[in-house]
């Protein structure tokens, strides 16, 4: 699915335009890009969270010629996945979970 589907799918799901759909979600892509980058985290209960995650300095190499390089330290954007929906994607495995859970 891309950009232009799910905008289709907002606005026909709640009686939207598409400009206004395309709208809730620009919104919503820059409200969580600004909580992300400010070390802010953003958890949509059953859905998942958005956060930032630091990645220290370390020796790399260069897969074509072999030679070693510094990858300098970094902070990158990361999801965590909620468990419901963990649940919708795999079902059987959130089954296995909560019978394991339940012994």
């Amino acid at each position: 699915m891309n950009r232009a589907e799910l905008v289709e799918i907002l606005a026909s799901k709640n009686d939207l335009s598409k400009t206004a759909a395309n709208a809730v979600l620009e919104t919503l892509i820059n409200t969580i890009q600004t909580a992300v980058k400010k070390g802010d985290a953003v958890q949509l209960v059953g859905f998942g969270t958005f956060k930032s995650a630091k990645r220290a300095a370390r020796a790399g190499k260069n897969p074509s010629t072999g030679a070693a390089l510094k990858i300098p330290a970094s902070t990158v954007p990361k999801f965590v996945a909620g468990a419901k929906f963990k649940a919708v994607v795999d079902p059987k495995a959130a089954k296995r979970k909560a019978e394991k859970a339940g012994k």
